[in-house]
């Protein structure tokens, strides 16, 4: 999404209705370093915190960069990425990071999971040029933002650091509740099935999925991607001592909707509408109309986020202490 140009504009005071109230203020106290960091804007209806200087990368001018772990419900929020006048997972994590460090920072995502999908182990990161201490990142967000969104860490990175292309491999587990009666307890983060499923059949398809492939055939449209081939590191069924049965996903990368039509195909599979034999051969088709089904958003949950270590490393060419003379190597809007 782009800026406006009002949105790009600085403006000399923050007006009155967009100063937080005395009660953030009491809940950010104690929790971050400096009382220069407590007064924000909030964010209106296209959820862009007016009243901020952006560039046109979507970072302000900053000299830090902070990746956090986070995990959400995401049943009550229309997907990761900000939408207009709705809400997103990565709306409320803006709101809350210039609520605490006094100015906007664009958060980048590992991957915008969809409406109702929910993440253990999602990661972003932002810039800023807040002096807060590393360790009080979670604790000061987590007091601010809403209870179905926590922060499990934080660190601080090298500015080369982008928690989407630098992403290595993705874990995803798909969870569906298979008991008579589906439990109220899991309804929001299982999907219920309780017919009877040949599990033998749905590994054998899921055999055929492992590896370097052209997934076209399980890619809904409107992605925007240069390639559909992506390498499945693993695709496991397992069932435990519960009635739940769980599909972990490993890949390098997912393309629009690839998880949950996979899993809708194993299901197919499953049910006998499909044969384990046919799963190769609608994989080389590349054609989205001979998969299966796309299974509900809400039994899908990222799990994982695996990188490389070196992207941790600090070398020479780290950013100096001077951010005005600093050039990031590559930010993205994203």
């Amino acid at each position: 999404m782009v800026c406006s140009t009002a949105d790009r504009k600085r403006k000399k005071e923050i007006p009155e209705h967009a100063r937080i109230v005395t009660d953030d203020l009491d809940k950010i106290g104690g929790l971050i370093m400096g009382a220069d960091n407590v007064h924000a804007t909030r964010h209106d209806s296209d959820q862009r915190p007016k009243g901020v200087l952006i560039s046109k990368t979507g970072y302000v001018n900053a000299w830090r960069n902070i990746k956090l772990v986070v995990e959400y419900d995401g049943t009550g929020y229309c997907g990761f990425q900000r939408q207009k006048n709705l809400p997103t997972i990565q709306a409320e994590l803006e709101i809350a990071i210039e609520t605490i460090t006094k100015t906007y920072s664009h958060v980048t995502a590992s991957g915008r999971t969809d409406a109702g999908v929910h993440a253990l182990g999602q990661v972003v990161n932002f810039r800023t040029h807040a002096r807060i201490p590393v360790d009080k990142f979670v604790p000061a967000l987590n007091s601010v933002l809403p209870k179905d969104i926590r922060v499990r860490s934080a660190e601080e990175v090298p500015w080369r650091f982008h928690a989407r292309y630098d992403a290595c491999w993705k874990t995803y587990a798909y969870s569906i509740d298979t008991r008579p009666v589906p439990s109220v307890f899991i309804r929001n983060f299982a999907y219920h099935l309780s017919v009877p499923l040949n599990l033998e059949e749905m590994k054998t398809a899921a055999e055929s999925l492992v590896g370097v492939h052209d997934f076209s055939s399980f890619a809904s449209s409107g992605g925007s991607v240069k390639t559909f081939t992506r390498n499945v590191r693993r695709l496991e069924i397992t069932t435990r001592d519960d009635p739940i049965l769980r599909i972990l996903i490993e890949a390098d990368g997912f393309l629009y909707n690839m998880a949950r039509t996979i899993v809708g195909t194993l299901l197919e599979v499953g049910q006998g509408k499909i044969r384990a034999t046919d799963v190769s051969r609608i994989r080389d088709a590349r054609d989205r109309r001979l998969a299966g089904p796309r299974a509900p958003a809400c039994g899908l949950c990222l799990i994982k986020v695996d990188y490389d270590e070196s992207h941790f490393r600090y070398n020479d060419d780290h950013l100096s202490t001077d951010s005005e003379n600093v050039t990031p190597k590559y930010v993205h809007w994203d």
